[in-house]
């Protein structure tokens, strides 16, 4: 980083800073008083320092709102080592340096080093000038310099640079030096496909030349050559392992689709990777590793919301919120949830996407994400007066993005302070009703279904203390004591609702229930027919996340607005760090070498199940690095000795060996195993579970324990040993990744059948 003088504001600064190969610029502005700030945009306080180097001092520390903290400086121009020290005080202060000055610099450098005794300035500082106006005079020296400095160097460069090479080559001894040997081009891949029911055809993927080649069997001739250029998307079917979809651009700018059936999973598999492999060889595809989660709820109390949603939207008001430096960057995902909107949906959805235009210049026509998105799924459910009134309920929206699973859930509860059952009830029936997800993970419980799961909205949970109490606690911020007695937080501890979610830390105040039009004051009596009704301040609004175990997930902000006031609630934002994944592409291209299978292998399974059941049980395997379902033999030991549990015990021989379709050690590093406990009789679940691949790697076997889940209830507890046994040579360096799971460059084109999005 590097600080100069402003060019256009008088007694400002200019903070470069240079991140990632992008030089960020932010301004230093003076206020009345001398103190100097970086600009914000407009609503946010700025933090001042009285010098320079205080205010570069502090920014050097992290989540100071800059892109990056301010790490090395650039070094200043040592003076010439001439200058003697006697005569320092009579050196004058030096102006700070203009563009053509920098230029000059540099091309009296380059000047120097190729022809070193001509310096084109030198004659005129040693003349002077004795125009009525020198500063023309000098600009006009300092243009003519420039120009000749440009017309000659080359040649001067060039010159020197055949000199240099005549002269090394000359000095070198002949030694004759062996040929480099030539990069061994991939080969040509084919694969023998069904396109409907019986027809096939051949796929051969060219991965030097950068081509798909669709012929029909048998016919001797190609019937289409597919550029790189032109693959938009490539679907995964999740009901079917051994389907895909490719989507490919057409001239007429739409979309042309076509399904492929492969021999099995790991064929598919192979056809997704070198589709990969040739979008990274031929095009510059960076995929993300890393994105940015915004997620909102707000119960707008069927009132029009404001004019502006900058708060909201920007996370800045209350709690631990954005830093104003970074407010405006935009987010990858916006996920936005509202109760009580009296807008309709495509009024509401034009307000929002009108808004983010003009706060963060997001412009949704161009589709940067949306290649990366596929397999959308919504669904809703009611759960008012005899779950048939839509006063409740809750709507929900999955989708892949890239190789990874989310989840989003918004829900509006029960209200009432005494209704802490029912909102607990109202719970269960969202998990039971909710069809999202992979359709073949229908009796898995919807909190395991997603690699990632955001459940937000008014949960309309209470404090369960005195109204005055209460006022008083907020009044002097003391919100832990009052966390202390929220029904949801204590609902949580006895393991009735949001069973191993999180949530973020609660720093601001309670955000219902607010008089209209002002922010100042909690109106807690409400009238009803039935007589007054006392509805004290509480933390309804929530946002909570589970995710699989040994993913990335970070919680940057949680908060709320204090300026948006047409509503008896206050807006409730929060921000993620996720991590994702996307098509893997190993070291060595599919089908370069023999295939050596990955194993996964169980010594042993211990299960304690919270029933009175005493039937038999086995256990299946579920996971997308396997080709199908596995299952497990009976259980060889049981016990039931403590009432109302049911101990189960599988050995080794008992157990599947399972191969996953892909030997690879950074592949398997990201997958998970789900496991579902069934009675052998009825084949229903007694609770699932998920397990990471990663921490079972290795020489030995592993031990493993995690609770089991059902219905969104915890009823019992796995455990064991496993162990992920990977063939030699496939552990090596990070393979490369891309977006083939949802390659889409251009546009977005419908899901499969079995996978159209439903409207909310």
């Amino acid at each position: 980083f590097l600080v100069r003088d402003s060019e256009s504001v008088k007694g400002a600064y200019a903070l470069c800073l240079l991140f990632q190969r992008h030089v960020y610029t932010y301004r230093i502005l003076p206020d009345e008083q001398g103190l100097l700030s970086v600009q914000t945009i407009q609503g946010i306080q700025a933090k001042c320092f009285r010098t320079l180097p205080e205010l570069i001092g502090a920014y050097q520390h992290p989540n100071n709102g800059l892109v990056t903290p301010l790490l090395h400086a650039v070094p200043r121009q040592r003076p010439a080592e001439g200058s003697g020290a006697g005569n320092a005080h009579t050196v004058p202060s030096l102006l700070p340096c203009s563009e053509i000055d920098f230029t000059l610099v540099g091309l009296e450098t380059l000047a120097r080093v190729f022809d070193p005794p001509v310096s084109p300035r030198s004659p005129a500082r040693e003349q002077g000038f004795l125009s009525s106006d020198p500063d023309l005079e000098l600009l006009l020296n300092k243009i003519s310099t420039v120009n000749h400095l440009l017309s000659s160097l080359e040649k001067k460069v060039l010159k020197s640079l055949q000199e240099m090479v005549t002269r090394h080559n000359l000095a070198l001894p002949s030694v004759a030096l062996a040929p480099l040997p030539a990069a061994r081009p991939l080969a040509v891949q084919n694969f023998e496909v069904k396109v409907g029911k019986s027809q096939r055809v051949a796929l051969t993927v060219d991965v030097e030349s950068g081509t798909v080649t669709v012929t029909k069997r048998g016919s001797g001739s190609s019937e289409e050559v597919i550029p790189q250029d032109k693959v938009l998307q490539l679907i995964k079917y999740q009901s079917v392992q051994s389907k895909v979809r490719l989507v490919c651009a057409r001239e007429n700018q739409k979309s042309l689709s076509r399904d492929f059936i492969f021999p099995n999973a790991r064929k598919r598999e192979a056809f997704c990777q070198l589709l990969q492999l040739m979008k990274i060889q031929h095009s510059n595809l960076d995929e993300p590793e890393i994105i940015s989660v915004y997620v909102g709820t707000w119960n707008m109390g069927s009132t029009p919301p404001p004019r502006s949603l900058a708060s909201w939207l920007t996370s800045r008001g209350l709690g631990h919120t954005q830093d104003e430096t970074t407010a405006c960057i935009p987010h990858d995902l916006y996920v936005i949830g509202t109760q009580e909107n009296s807008l309709g949906d495509r009024e509401w959805v034009e307000f929002l996407c009108a808004s983010l235009k003009t706060l963060m210049a997001i412009d949704y026509r161009v589709p940067e994400h949306q290649r990366r998105i596929s397999h959308v799924h919504t669904s809703s459910v009611k759960t008012g007066i005899a779950n048939t009134l839509g006063n409740k309920g809750a709507v929900g929206v999955s989708f892949l993005f890239n190789g990874t699973s989310f989840g989003f859930v918004n829900c509006h509860l029960a209200s009432g302070s005494e209704k802490t059952h029912r909102r607990n009830q109202n719970y269960s029936d969202i998990l039971h009703s909710l069809a999202l997800g992979d359709k073949r993970l229908g009796g898995f419980d919807l909190t395991l279904r997603f690699t990632h799961l955001f459940w937000f909205g008014d949960l309309n949970y209470r404090l369960d203390m005195d109204v005055q109490d209460i006022l008083s606690h907020i009044v002097k911020k003391e919100f832990q004591a009052l966390l202390a007695v929220d029904q949801l937080n204590l609902e949580r501890e006895k393991n009735k609702v949001f069973l191993r979610f999180s949530e973020g830390d609660i720093s601001f105040p309670p955000t219902y229930r607010y008089e209209r039009g002002t922010r100042d004051t909690y109106v807690w009596q409400k009238s009803k027919p039935t007589g007054m009704r006392i509805n004290v301040p509480s933390w309804c609004d929530r946002i909570l996340w589970k995710s699989h175990p040994e993913t990335h997930v970070v919680c940057n902000s949680y908060g709320c607005t204090d300026d948006i006031v047409t509503s008896d609630h206050s807006p409730v934002f929060a921000t993620f760090e996720v991590g994702v994944t996307s098509q893997f592409v190993p070291k060595e291209a599919p089908g370069s070498g023999p295939e050596a299978l990955a194993c996964i292998e169980w010594e042993s399974i211990e299960v304690i199940l919270k029933t009175t059941s005493r039937s038999k049980c086995y256990i299946e395997f579920h996971s997308y690095c396997l080709e199908e379902v596995q299952r497990s033999g009976e259980n060889t030991f049981q016990n039931c000795d403590i009432p109302g549990f049911l101990k189960l015990g599988w050995s080794s021989k008992h157990l599947p060996v399972l191969n996953p379709i892909l030997p690879d050690l950074e592949y398997l590093g990201d997958q998970h195993l789900l496991l579902s406990i069934k009675g052998v009789e009825s084949c229903e679940s007694y609770g699932e579970c998920c397990l990471a691949l990663r921490s079972a790697i290795g020489t030995t076997a592993q031990q493993f324990e995690t609770f089991l889940f059902h219905r969104g209830e915890e009823t019992g507890s796995v455990r064991g040993w496993m162990r992920v046994r990977v063939p030699r040579g496939r552990g090596g360096p990070r393979g490369r990744r891309g977006a083939l799971g949802a390659l889409d460059l251009e546009a977005q084109p419908a899901p499969p059948a079995d996978l159209q999005p439903a409207r909310m």
